[in-house]
């Protein structure tokens, strides 16, 4: 597919890593007035975290929206997908207890965890050799540029209340709307193409399990993949959802100064994503730009795990924390997967 093609696709595709991102720390940055609005125990927050798009909702959506996407095609998912977080999203807005706030963000975990695969496969197939990294890594721009654009949305609907959360939903109900308009217009990915072409010529259909486990690398791959993200999405998942309200309940901050903290951390976050792992990932050692990126988040969780939250402290967080996770392990897991396991 010609350069240019590869360009409009990736930012077509990556506009649903905006919108995974962004309906995370939705979520997180409204996650204390929701407590405080229904007067929610510590389970019931804590199962917002784990059934939303932080968690377990976006892993079942994974697991549905891989299958379906080698199945029926990549064109497939995202002709319906972002339907279904446009609904996950009304539902929350709308919210007036608990069980609907809950539904809502069930479902926008699920639509979110089905995007994922088929957007990075997408971007893998439509790109070349020479551009793949760059080409992830304006995706992974664009999933940090989420997180900073919804809490600076979140800072300036602060003094609304609830309100301004649920305005904050509405947004990303927006531009769901107009990213489900260009992505249905995308071209089926060629490289899918050619695969159900030799299936269909051959009659053979291979199961995906079974091949995937019958082959030792394959094997050693995914147990390597598993490994590095598994890890990694520990430490992520607490920051990207749970860091404001742990900023608000145990910092002493306000929701204002939590948002404002988040927003400056995914500003930098988006800054080195584009600026070092987009414009160097094809050219240099990955195996040492991975090694910064894991010493320099290693050290953020140190500080602000043995230090006494007090400013320096949480800005030395920020600061380490952010910037690293624009090359670290985020951005390589999503090229490492492609390129490990293709089409086939």
């Amino acid at each position: 597919m010609a350069s240019d093609n590869s360009t409009k696709s990736t930012i077509a595709v990556s506009l649903t890593n905006y919108l995974d991102a962004g309906s995370i720390v939705a979520g997180a940055s409204g996650l204390t007035l929701w407590a405080k609005e229904f007067g929610l125990s510590s389970l019931q927050v804590g199962l917002l975290g784990a059934l939303s798009a932080n968690a377990f909702g976006a892993a079942i959506g994974a697991l549905i929206g891989g299958r379906l996407s080698d199945k029926y095609g990549r064109k497939f998912i995202y002709t319906y997908n972002l339907l279904l977080y446009m609904l996950g999203v009304l539902i929350v807005i709308f919210s007036f207890n608990f069980p609907m706030l809950l539904l809502g963000f069930l479902i926008t975990g699920i639509s979110v965890g089905a995007g994922v695969p088929a957007s990075w496969t997408y971007i893998s197939e439509t790109s070349e050799s020479t551009n793949r990294a760059h080409n992830i890594g304006i995706s992974q721009f664009a999933w940090s540029l989420g997180p900073a654009i919804i809490f600076t949305l979140g800072l300036a609907f602060s003094p609304l209340g609830l309100l301004g959360n649920r305005l904050v939903f509405g947004s990303l109900f927006v531009v769901a709307f107009i990213a489900w308009n260009l992505q249905r217009k995308l071209p089926e990915s060629k490289d899918w193409v050619e695969k159900k072409k030799q299936e269909d010529k051959s009659g053979e259909r291979p199961h995906p399990y079974r091949e995937l486990f019958s082959q030792m690398v394959n094997v050693k791959s995914i147990l390597f993949l598993i490994g590095v993200y598994c890890l990694w999405n520990l430490a992520a998942g607490v920051q990207g959802f749970f860091m404001p309200y742990i900023y608000s309940t145990v910092g002493g901050l306000s929701n204002m100064q939590a948002n404002l903290l988040s927003a400056v951390l995914w500003i930098f976050t988006a800054l080195t994503g584009y600026v070092v792992f987009a414009k160097y990932a094809d050219r240099v050692s990955h195996r040492w730009m991975y090694f910064v990126g894991a010493l320099m988040a290693a050290l953020s969780w140190i500080a602000i795990t043995f230090g006494n939250m007090g400013w320096g402290v949480l800005w030395s967080f920020v600061l380490l924390w952010g910037l690293s996770a624009g090359f670290g392990a985020q951005a390589f897991y999503a090229l490492w997967a492609t390129e490990l396991f293709p089409t086939r």
